[in-house]
């Protein structure tokens, strides 16, 4: 190719010689006819024959200078013919290279000269199409699926218009893999698409095992970045190449690439040397180091290792493995601990039956010693101590016992065993194979349960004779409303055959047993409800039956702890019967209470008016106005007015009673004088103080002062103490009337030293009518203590009475300072005794 160059070059500048050559001729021709035409002016002859000379001299030299250029050109033409007739056959040599190298592989080629020039196809075309119809490949979607076909179509489109050229494997609709290429090669576009099966289909395969594997370095790389471990690699030159997140935080660095970049190692420089030195011999280095990790130093484990192109290592962090090991280590701690509070003996054995651990319960239920369990001893050994100690159930054949109770040890699934000790102990053994070999045994003291399950199956005994001797019918039904347990009286009660009870019926089947003698639905719909119904909160229930046949029965359901219903049945006819009864004469009993205080109360105001007209017309007698008496006259007169007194205070203290009883009474409150009261309460009795011979002695603070309650109701309190205090005492005694102030209430005392009460009547003196004279001069109807305690309780207070024989007695009576709060204390206590 170059010497084609060289001689191209050559040839226009031979051209430009011959070219002024032959010009040079042409005017030498041209200039030896102009002298041919001016040698007239000379002379003719000498002129014709200057011209013929000069003519043939000039053919003569055109003659040769043509045979020579001739000759000359010819060479030269003959040496040209031969150049190109060797740089044809030079190139054809080339161009049958370029088809042998074409066809050297399964493909075609596709050049573009222009941008609107024919392309031309070159290759094997039936690569992609059946037909030898090269013009068709350029319709990628003949021979390509549509999605390729777009792809491979906006390719072409960017190579002709751009130079961008590509490279895409594609799938021909025939299934044959191919490779398209597309490239600029200087003024032309060339697309090459060849079949790459073969070593060319292996190596598409192994970059796709590459790039699977790039990708899988990647995901191991971004996996490496998520752990919380330093990780680095080295490269031949044994400098860091790669790091994860971890890494460059542990170095403060902003981010992997900026700790390779500035080579932020993570060990020290001994530590550094000393991997250098291990991974020179090919060996792994291993050890814990103290390494700053972000400005903290911590313990880590540091590894290691050489690989193929470079080293690699990673360091774990060993701080959460130490708090995880002394976690693990309170863990063990708590747990033997634990083990040492239950009450069930645990001996561990290893693999080779070894004691491992023991709890406290263990030693304490053979009673082993501390330090022959610290010296770790076998099974057979301690086996062999309790037998000495006769602490294990007697054996006939000791060393076959001892060798089945081994056989645990290979064991899946081995059964609990009981143990009965010769010391009367019961024990449950069971045994529990540890997944690293060895036995983990479980001594359960059940002594007190065998005991206790015997005492229970007795009182289930005694439970079930108990329930078949009761006369009350008895039924237990469970959640799922069937009869569990019935007593013979249940069966009695209503009617029911022994066989049915048996089969243990639903309340349903009981139910309908027994609609002949109570069909009433809504009965045993609701007793349906309690037993097998869901309810929120399960209560009790009750019910009176009246039976078809005159019977009454009541039924109580209660619920049971275990989700079933127990259900009581009694007949209660005769009970019945006898309230009826009973209710009647009460009532009867009410009525005639009623109409006696109906009776008393209007008698009381029917006798009061004469008794005050009498009192008045006596009164009028005593005056001189209507004439004078005698002394005889006079003397009945004063008896007459004595009695007919004494007689409206009775009449006066029952008609109190009686508007006490119909809670009319209303207390005129104010404020009471509590000295004014007493002397006046006292003056009202000094005829009687004279007449019995009886002192009175009062005990006040003058300055006592004043309370609000009622004035005349406290009044005929004191007067009714008083007199029944002068009515029991001896002549020459004396009455004591003591009045004293609290914080918030005035106690008022009136005491004697008469005969004293009896215990057995300290509970009747506030009734009514209740009048004991216990051989004394007293006499009354029995209204006084009980108008006390009734007007002392109006005013919200008490009345407490102590009393001896033969030692007197006192009277307290204890009334707030303020009497308001009466208004808010109910009045039913009022003379909660009374009756006549």
């Amino acid at each position: 190719m170059p010497q084609r160059g060289s001689q191209t070059g050559r040839r226009p500048r031979a051209r430009l010689r011959f070219a002024r050559w032959l010009s040079a001729v042409s005017t030498l021709v041209v200039s030896g006819a102009a002298g041919a035409q001016a040698a007239p002016a000379f002379g003719f002859e000498d002129a014709g024959g200057l011209v013929g000379l000069s003519l043939g001299a000039g053919l003569v030299v055109f003659s040769t200078i043509t045979a020579l250029l001739h000759l000359t050109g010819r060479q030269r033409w003959a040496r040209r013919e031969a150049e190109l007739t060797g740089e044809v056959d030079h190139l054809r040599q080339q161009m049958e290279r370029a088809r042998a190298f074409l066809a050297a592989e399964t493909q075609f080629v596709v050049v573009w000269g222009g941008a609107h020039g024919e392309p031309e196809i070159e290759g094997d075309v039936s690569l992609v199409l059946d037909a030898p119809l090269p013009r068709r490949v350029l319709g990628f979607g003949a021979w390509l699926p549509a999605d390729q076909a777009q792809a491979l179509e906006a390719n072409v489109a960017l190579l002709r218009e751009r130079g961008q050229g590509f490279r895409q494997d594609l799938v021909s609709q025939g299934g044959r893999h191919l490779e398209a290429e597309g490239r600029a090669i200087g003024s032309r576009v060339v697309l090459r698409v060849r079949d790459v099966s073969g070593d060319r289909l292996e190596l598409v395969r192994l970059r796709k095992v590459q790039a699977q594997q790039m990708a899988q370095l990647e995901t191991l790389r971004g996996l490496l970045d998520l752990s919380a471990h330093p990780v680095w690699t080295r490269g031949p030159d044994q400098k860091l190449d790669w790091v994860n997140e971890a890494y460059a935080r542990a170095v403060d660095a902003r981010d992997p690439m900026d700790a390779v970049a500035r080579e932020l190692e993570l060990l020290e420089s001994s530590a550094r040397e000393s991997a250098a030195r291990a991974r020179q011999g090919g060996n792994i280095w291993q050890r814990r180091e103290n390494v700053v990790v972000a400005g903290v130093r911590r313990m880590m484990d540091v590894l290691d290792a050489p690989l193929p192109d470079g080293a690699g290592g990673i360091a774990e962090d060993l701080a959460e493995l130490e708090a995880l090991r002394a976690d693990h280590a309170r863990q063990v701690e708590s747990h033997i601990r634990t083990l040492d509070q239950l009450s069930t003996g645990v001996a561990i054995f290893d693999r080779a039956k070894k004691l491992v651990f023991a709890n406290a319960a263990y030693r304490h239920l053979w009673s082993l010693d501390q330090a022959f369990l610290d010296q770790n001893p076998t099974d057979s050994q301690i086996l062999d101590r309790l037998r000495a100690a006769r602490r294990l159930p007697e054996q006939a054949d000791y060393r076959a016992w001892k060798t089945a109770l081994h056989n645990v040890y290979q064991s899946i699934d081995p059964a609990p065993q009981i143990w009965h000790l010769p010391d009367g102990r019961t024990l449950r053994i069971a045994f529990d194979p540890n997944p690293q070999g060895g036995v983990t045994y479980l001594f359960d003291d059940v002594t007190e349960r065998y005991n206790l399950e015997s005492q229970y199956n007795s009182l289930a005994r005694v439970q079930s004779e108990t329930l078949d001797a009761l006369q009350e019918g008895v039924a237990v039904f469970g959640a799922d409303g069937r009869l569990k347990l019935c007593n013979p009286a249940f069966g009695r009660i209503w009617r029911l055959p022994v066989a049915m009870l048996a089969e243990r019926p639903h309340i349903d089947g009981v139910a309908a047993a027994c609609k002949p003698l109570l069909p009433d639905d809504a009965a045993w719909s609701d007793l349906r409800s309690v037993i097998a119904g869901l309810h929120a909160v399960r209560m009790g229930f009750e019910r009176r039956m009246n039976r078809t046949d005159g019977a009454i029965v009541d039924c109580a359901a209660a619920p049971l702890p275990d989700g079933g219903t127990l259900l009581t049945f009694i007949d209660v006819t005769d009970g019945v019967n006898v309230e009826r009864a009973l209710k009647e004469r009460n009532q009867a009993l009410l009525a005639a209470e009623q109409l006696r205080n109906d009776f008393v109360h209007h008698v009381s105001y029917e006798l009061r008016s004469p008794l005050t007209n009498i009192i008045g017309f006596i009164q009028l007698l005593g005056d001189d106005s209507v004439g004078p008496l005698n002394d005889k006259q006079q003397e009945y007169a004063g008896y007459v007015l004595k009695s007919s007194a004494a007689l409206l205070a009775i009449i006066n203290d029952i008609l109190d009673l009686a508007t006490i009883d119909r809670d009319a009474m209303e207390l005129q409150l104010g404020d009471v004088d509590i000295q004014r009261t007493i002397r006046e309460a006292a003056e009202g009795l000094q005829d009687r103080l004279a007449e019995s011979h009886v002192e009175l002695s009062i005990v006040a603070d003058p300055n006592i002062g004043s309370f609000r309650a009622d004035g005349q109701r406290v009044r005929q309190i004191l007067f009714n103490l008083l007199s029944n205090a002068i009515g029991f005492s001896e002549p020459g005694q004396t009455v004591t009337l003591a009045a004293l102030r609290r914080e918030s209430e005035i106690v008022f005392k009136v005491s004697d030293c008469g005969r004293g009460i009896p215990p057995e009547l300290l509970d009747k003196v506030f009734g009514r009518f209740e009048s004991h004279t216990l051989n004394s001069r007293h006499r009354g109807v029995g209204l006084g203590l009980s108008i006390v305690r009734a007007f002392v309780e109006l005013h919200g207070g008490e009345v407490r009475i102590d009393s001896a024989p033969g030692e007197g007695t006192v009277v307290t009576c204890v009334i707030p300072l303020r009497a308001d709060a009466v208004e808010d204390r109910p009045q039913d206590r009022a003379l909660a005794e009374g009756g006549a």
